[in-house]
Parts: C-alpha cells; structure tokens; sequence
C-alpha cells in the first residue's frame, strides 16, 4: 500500500517521467523532464510512546479509521519541524491527554509494505488522570494480563508492549529493532 506516485514537479509543474537518473542513481525516481528535478520518495515517520504508570501501560481506543475501536499506543505521523521525541510527546498529549515524562527509545520498527519507520518511547506518566483528544474513544490503564491482545490496532504496537512488558522482567530496558513484514 504504497503513496500515490508523483505526477508533476513541485519546482516547475511539469508532468514528471519515472527512469533511473543519470547521477548514478541505481533506483527510479520521478524526474522533471524539463527543469531535471530529482524528486525522492521517503518512508514517513511514525512516533509514539509506551506510556505506564507502575506496572500498567496506557492504551487508547481509537475514534479514527484505520481499525476504529481497537486500542493502540499514542502514536501517529511526525511532523516537519519536530525531533522525533516531540512528535512523540505531542502524539500523546492530543490522543490520551496525559501528563508524562519522556524516557529512552524503546523500539524502531521497519514497515515497508506501507514504507514507514515507527518509533516508540517510554513515557513515564505522572498522573492517572487523562484528557483524550478527539481521535480517542477513551484513554485506560492496563496491567500486562488485562490487555485484550486481540483487539490490538496494529502489529507494530504489539511488538512494542511484548517488548515493553519483557524488557520490564528483565529488570533493564534496550532499544529493539523489529521488520514487520
């Protein structure tokens, strides 16, 4: 499920050509047959966190397609402008209004299928009291066994609770590369 090609140059509006350029370049790209801007597609950023309080995690129900009503972390596309923590942070507070403290870079998951990079952080929260924005059917605490697994939005925040959840038996937390074919 890849973005909708390119069609015209951003710099002179010409329709633009796919071939491989002539820089050496080994990929095709969309390339402006009169002004020969190189246009490059990237995969896009999502960013999040795994928000606990003690021993639970905080999940959100989503109020948004894709997978309306199924729980997921705080997380969506980054912004321009912003570090992938503020994105983070700013995913957080407009889905579950929760107040927290940002911590360590828990996992990086590749999804080409849907070419996009997630990024999850741990978030300490300091307060069990949340305010969720309007993408949210309601914010929840949830102990490790109370998560209802099969109602999981997405795979990459399912990776990233088992993640979570084993790093915190083990009494130390890494940061976890994962390709979600």
């Amino acid at each position: 499920m890849l973005r909708s090609p390119i069609k015209h140059c951003r710099n002179c509006g010409v329709a633009v050509v796919y071939r491989v350029p002539d820089d050496g370049d080994t990929r095709e790209r969309a390339v402006c047959p009169a002004c020969d801007t190189i246009h490059y597609e990237n995969p896009l950023n999502v960013v999040g966190t795994v928000p606990y309080w003690g021993d639970r995690v905080l999940l959100c129900k989503r109020n948004i397609e894709p997978r309306w009503g199924k729980w997921t972390l705080p997380a969506g596309f980054m912004e321009l402008g912003e570090t992938t923590q503020q994105g983070a942070a700013r995913e957080t507070d407009e889905e579950a209004g929760a107040q927290f403290q940002m911590e360590e870079l828990i996992t990086v998951l590749s999804v080409p299928r849907v070419s996009q990079v997630h990024l999850f952080y741990r978030a300490r929260l300091l307060s069990d009291r949340f305010d969720p924005g309007h993408e949210t059917i309601e914010a929840r605490l949830f102990l490790e066994q109370e998560i209802p697994w099969d109602e999981i939005a997405f795979k990459t925040v399912r990776e990233t609770l088992l993640c979570f959840f084993d790093d915190r038996r083990k009494g130390r937390f890494e940061v976890h590369t994962i390709d979600i074919a």
